[in-house]
């Protein structure tokens, strides 16, 4: 008989001979025959797994392909008037909010605009199709690129503003690292240290209620891109 299980029996990877004693009977111990055909089925079960991890992890987004920076499409359906929502595209936050008939109504009220470094938006941080007074393509709907543009923080979402920096702040977005400040498009206020507006991002709707972050619309013959805005 080989001794090769024997010492295999002896590292606690095999069963000792005593307990491969083929016995019959009532309350029998497990035939090694048996065992054999156990440890074979396992062993096949291990092998079949681990052909297939391979195959399962390449259902995953490969890395090249999320800092390519591929679209993301996002659904605004159960977004309320007054929310906002962060979504990541390329790494970055990304506001997304819906705005209400009386935000959109302060932003064209010079209560606002009297108070903005680049009310008209004429710096390069946004493009064509966004580049009016509510700096969007949808009146509704404000997308920006969530990074102060003094030193990288993440401004906060506050639509009332008087909380945090006064009677004669709109609200808007406030950054807690410098105190910069933000309206509800994003246009950043005289006075501060951030000196320019929040980019926005290239998207396009899809649908009503759908909108792709990250891609120009079809029909658009400028590309823009954050690669283009020096500030980010």
């Amino acid at each position: 008989m080989d001794a090769a299980p024997d010492r295999l029996a002896m590292l606690g990877v095999w069963p000792s001979m005593s307990d491969q004693i083929v016995h019959h009977g009532p309350g029998a111990e497990t035939p090694r025959r048996d065992f054999l055909l156990l440890m074979t089925g396992a062993l096949g079960g291990i092998g079949l797994i681990s052909a297939l991890w391979p195959f399962v992890d390449t259902l995953e987004p490969a890395a090249d392909t999320i800092a390519a920076g591929a679209p993301v499409d996002i659904d605004l359906a159960p977004v309320k008037p007054g929310q906002q929502i962060i979504v990541k595209w390329r790494g970055r936050p990304i506001f997304v909010v819906r705005r209400t008939p009386d935000q959109l109504k302060m932003l064209q009220d010079k209560a606002d605009t009297s108070l903005l470094r680049d009310a008209n938006s004429t710096e390069f941080q946004q493009p064509t199709y966004a580049k009016n007074w509510h700096r969007s393509v949808n009146p509704e709907f404000l997308i920006l690129v969530g990074i102060c543009t003094h030193l990288g923080c993440i401004p906060e979402f506050k639509p009332k503003g008087a909380d945090v920096a006064g009677g004669n702040w709109p609200g808007g977005y406030f950054c807690p690292c410098h105190g910069s400040k933000y309206d509800l498009s994003g246009r950043v206020f005289a006075g501060v240290p951030a000196p320019y507006n929040l980019p926005v991002p290239p998207y396009h709707f899809t649908a009503k209620d759908k909108v792709r972050i990250g891609e120009n619309p079809p029909n658009d013959d400028a590309t823009y891109s954050l690669s283009d805005v020096d500030q980010i």
